[in-house]
């Protein structure tokens, strides 16, 4: 069964320290470069500066994309994600555990950019994208399901899905995706259950298939 919003709870209190602070350093998201804000003394960084060009995403060329590997090495091969459902023209992966109760992320089979999608695709996305807000929306520890859709990292199509917490206001909004990086990981057994649930309702609203096998 997925934890309620009190165990999901009990896990980030555990994490705080003495003033019910989270520890900051050394999260992937603060070292980034496009995190706006010098970490020491929290003030914002030198720049935006304009470069000649944009900076290259991972699949320009679409023989270096993932989702080649994929196609090589089986459908739930996508480097470090696993995938979990399919259907409709498109996969749904699961990300590495992180602090939000679960992230998914959902791109087509083949390699197309979003300008690129068929109409037929793009209608998919469309109710893709509504069942999937849905079945994570229906999960305990859920308040609101994010959808974003960046595209600045990879040329192949793909649109996030990040759960945000439920019955924490300040986790509420775009900085979301920065608490994400905060609070402390789910456990990988739980958000295997997550994925399970949201899944099940996936394939009971759309069709398609369960593709890898979770708790």
């Amino acid at each position: 069964m997925p934890e309620s919003a009190e165990e999901y709870a009990a896990r980030v209190v555990a994490a705080q320290d003495r003033d019910g602070r989270l520890p900051v350093g050394g999260q992937e998201v603060l070292g980034w470069d496009v995190f706006p804000f010098e970490v020491d003394g929290l003030r914002a960084k030198v720049g935006p500066v304009l470069v000649d060009v944009e900076p290259p995403r991972r699949g320009e060329d679409p023989s270096g994309c993932h989702c080649r590997e994929a196609a090589m090495e089986g459908p739930a091969a996508t480097g470090d994600w696993a995938a979990v459902w399919e259907g409709m023209g498109w996969r749904v992966k699961v990300a590495p555990p992180s602090g939000s109760p679960l992230v998914l992320v959902a791109e087509p089979f083949e390699h197309l950019d979003v300008d690129a999608l068929s109409d037929d695709l793009a209608a998919a996305l469309g109710r893709l994208q509504v069942a999937l807000v849905g079945a994570v929306e229906a999960l305990p520890s859920v308040g609101r399901c994010h959808v974003l859709r960046l595209g600045d990292g990879g040329a192949h199509a793909h649109v996030w899905f990040v759960a945000r917490p439920a019955r924490m206001p300040q986790l509420r909004g775009s900085f979301m995706v920065v608490w994400d990086d905060l609070l402390p990981p789910v456990p990988a057994a739980v958000r295997d259950a997550n994925a399970a649930f949201v899944v099940e309702r996936l394939v009971r609203r759309l069709g398609g298939r369960a593709v890898t096998a979770l708790a």
